[in-house]
């Protein structure tokens, strides 16, 4: 892919570059590396231009800091030890906290010519082509895993940590008993499972934008065998937020697009439904459905992560915490002779319950207003990057839920967040000139 200039590297080597990362064992954290390269850039052109409702993400920053004086408290009815672990866990959220500030900011100051809308939506598409083939090797080959150099350099006391070692230990696949017994749930090349599923819908969105829509006819030809390639680990990992999220997509565009599209979309999910029956996937999908196990830990963890954040409803307590009990006894726990029992953490079942435990409702609240806005103030904006942007910032308010945003979610929602920034940019700038923007001349507008 060829860059447009020398300033658009840092998010190329972002996307495109991104599997080497994750084989580093840098993987989301790789932002962190590579946002003081995007700080460079935009000091060079200050004054810095700022998103309609930006203000609303500050507030969300600067709540997090002040959370920081909760650490060491703990609420009723949770247990662990203020140490170096929860401290950790604070730390590297605030970086890539501040690390995200700045990659939206750089996205939103970097020219049409220096970085191309299109040529943004393409490096996600090749991104979304290493999601499909890491969901692939978790399901052809589930037990690959491998000591990363950035794991083998870090003191042990770091890399032990459970939040770290899910960051830089590559693993293809999380062997989980979901159909009661160990089956594999892509996770290569990101951090567990529910990320790989959370980023593969954000991710097919915008291969369909730069290969369908704004594509040529190779590219389009293209996109056919890629989805049915792509719909083996989609199955396999047995991700219902994943499956849901894809039904909203298709519900979302039959209610936008205009009636010859309509139709184009209603056909392919017809024909993909008919194909998907008669396949050997199908028995999987049923078999999923007929255990949802799961239901009943999350109604517990976010009964209890609601409960723990009534007692500190405005700053939160800066890092998730441990209940005391499961869903089925309050005297299970962890312990030194089972180092398995007890519960996931609070916050962990979804970036809605994560800020109520982290930040309080005061931050959760900030959470949705801003992407809510964004939903508002661009749903007029009917060119396909414009939809597409659209349809992510309602997945990411689908997916607070039941998905934890960071790491590698939360990036991906805010790259979508800065593309809908440019693309109004784009917009007022042709209301004021004579000529269309370029991301407005590679694709008709779906109305």
């Amino acid at each position: 892919m060829r860059l447009p200039s020398p300033a658009s590297w840092p998010i190329a080597a972002l996307l495109v570059g991104y599997p080497v990362w994750w084989a580093l064992g840098f993987g989301g954290l790789s932002v962190i590396v590579l946002a003081p390269a995007m700080a460079v850039v935009l000091w060079r052109r200050r004054p810095v231009k700022v998103p309609a409702g930006f203000g609303l993400w500050l507030l969300l920053l600067a709540g997090y800091l002040v959370s920081a004086l909760m650490l060491g408290e703990m609420p009723p009815d949770t247990y662990g030890e203020f140490g170096a672990g929860r401290v950790i866990g604070y730390l590297m959220r605030l970086a890539l906290y501040v690390s995200l500030t700045v990659m939206v900011l750089y996205l939103g100051n970097l020219t049409e010519r220096e970085l191309p809308q299109l040529a943004l939506v393409r490096m996600l598409g090749v991104l979304f082509l290493t999601t499909v083939a890491g969901g692939l090797l978790g399901v052809l080959a589930p037990h690959v895993q491998f000591t990363s150099p950035v794991e083998r350099l870090l003191p042990g006391w770091i890399s032990g940590n459970s939040f770290v070692q899910n960051l830089i230990h590559p693993t293809a696949a999380q062997m989980q008993k979901v159909l009661g017994h160990a089956s594999p749930r892509p996770e290569a090349p990101f951090e567990w499972a529910n990320a790989w599923g959370s980023n593969f819908s954000v991710l097919l969105v915008w291969f369909v934008v730069g290969w369908w829509a704004c594509g040529g006819p190779r590219r389009r030809w293209s996109v056919v065998p890629v989805l049915a390639l792509a719909s083996v680990p989609v199955v396999y990992s047995l991700n219902r937020g994943l499956w849901i999220g894809l039904g909203i997509a298709v519900a979302y565009l039959v209610l936008r697009a205009n009636a010859r599209r309509r139709l184009v979309v209603c056909s392919a999910v017809a024909a993909g439904a008919l194909a998907f029956l008669l396949s050997p996937l199908q028995p999987l999908v049923a078999q999923r459905l007929d255990n949802p196990h799961s239901n009943d830990i999350r109604a517990f963890t976010v009964s209890s992560t609601i409960t723990a954040a009534t007692t500190s409803p405005f700053i939160g307590y800066g890092n998730n915490r441990s209940a005391r009990g499961n869903y089925r006894t309050i005297t299970t726990g962890k312990s030194d002779w089972c180092t398995t029992c007890g519960h996931p953490p609070l916050g962990s079942d979804g970036q809605l319950w994560h800020l109520m435990i982290t930040q309080g409702f005061v931050g959760a609240a900030l959470y949705v207003a801003f992407f809510a806005g964004a939903v508002r103030r661009h749903w007029s904006d009917r060119s396909p990057i414009g939809m597409a942007g659209v349809l992510v910032m309602i997945l990411t308010l689908l997916y607070m839920f039941v998905y934890d945003g960071l790491v590698t979610p939360l990036s991906l929602y805010l790259i979508s967040f800065a593309l809908l920034w440019r693309n109004a940019m784009a917009r007022r700038t042709a209301g004021h000139g004579s000529g269309e923007p370029r991301e407005h001349r590679t694709g008709a507008a779906w109305t």
